[in-house]
């Protein structure tokens, strides 16, 4: 298969994103290729600072960079030889099996829509993130910051979106899907809240097990939590502040070093018609190491087929 990695996305690229890729291809497999998009001339010196021959990569020179500030949409629209432009249009036309970037978070997702396009049937994509459980188990919540406001039947797609990627990405036979609300009881919660309650309750092809609240998203109640972007976002960000405060008060803790975002590497974007990954921006060579390995993980179970299996004959009104 083939992984497309933006070179030229991020706060320290292209350092880290080619030192990134460098442990990526030492950690893949020799059937898996990867395509880096970016400016030759400026990544040319780190490979030769880590002793690894460009060579081993298929290379794609871009003349353009879509920056962290760049409004989306123009930047897609007129950026079209950027990392991401290019690397875009190689998913599009199939040369790739998955993208991804450290970069500008809008733009990926402008340039997933404009290009491989939303999978029939889903409103709205969503961006997901990892949450370790006490138990060892590692969940997910989502939207995480890509729908700020969202109607109760996109909460529910998010619902189903969420149950085929932790089924086939975590093995989990039959995933908890839970509503993050402010409390357990159905009728709790605001309008929207509670009228994607009965949403997920009614919907025969869900595992929904009702109300989790904020307290409980680390105690493995649920594989699967669902919430607007706007409070997905805020949670992320509140657990990345912890991890920050637990590392500078020099606490020593296996679970608490599981909320290092460099395990994860990078958020998919669901419900579009590729394998589209996103990194944080401060990402380092280990993060963008382990995102290629997740879009590696994405492409090997055919996770984005399965979701388009999974819409297949739903309603959403």
């Amino acid at each position: 298969m083939k992984l497309g990695l933006d070179i030229m996305g991020g706060d320290f690229a292209p350092k880290t994103t080619v030192g990134g890729a460098v442990k990526a291809f030492q950690a893949l497999s020799k059937e898996d290729k990867l395509v880096l998009f970016g400016d030759r001339d400026k990544m040319l010196p780190y490979f030769n600072e880590l002793g690894v021959s460009p060579d081993n990569f298929e290379i794609v020179h871009t003349t353009e960079v879509i920056e962290m500030a760049d409004p989306p949409l123009r930047a897609i629209s007129q950026k079209p030889n950027s990392s991401i432009g290019l690397g875009f249009k190689y998913l599009k036309d199939k040369k790739i099996d998955a993208f991804a970037s450290n970069g500008n978070t809008g733009a990926m997702m402008v340039g997933a829509l404009y290009s491989v396009k939303s999978i029939e049937g889903v409103l709205r994509p969503c961006l997901l993130t990892q949450i370790p459980m006490e138990n060892g188990k590692t969940g997910i919540l989502l939207d995480v910051g890509s729908n700020a406001d969202c109607r109760p039947e996109m909460l529910c797609q998010f619902a189903l979106l969420g149950q085929v990627y932790t089924k086939y990405l975590s093995n989990t036979p039959d995933p908890k899907v839970a509503l993050l609300n402010i409390g357990e009881e159905e009728e709790k919660g605001n309008i929207v809240a509670q009228a994607t309650h009965q949403l997920l309750k009614n919907h025969e092809g869900i595992n929904f097990i009702g109300n989790v609240e904020g307290r409980d998203l680390f105690d493995g109640v649920a594989d699967v939590v669902v919430c607007e972007g706007f409070v997905g976002n805020v949670v992320l960000k509140e657990a990345e502040a912890f991890y920050k405060l637990i590392k500078r008060r020099k606490i020593k803790d296996d679970y608490f070093d599981r909320f290092n975002y460099e395990i994860y590497g990078g958020s998919p974007i669901l419900g579009v018609n590729s394998n589209v990954l996103v990194g944080h921006g401060i990402s380092n060579e280990e993060a963008t190491k382990n995102m290629m390995l997740l879009a590696r993980e994405m492409v090997a179970t055919n996770v984005t087929e399965k979701i388009r299996t999974a819409f297949i004959g739903n309603e959403w009104q």
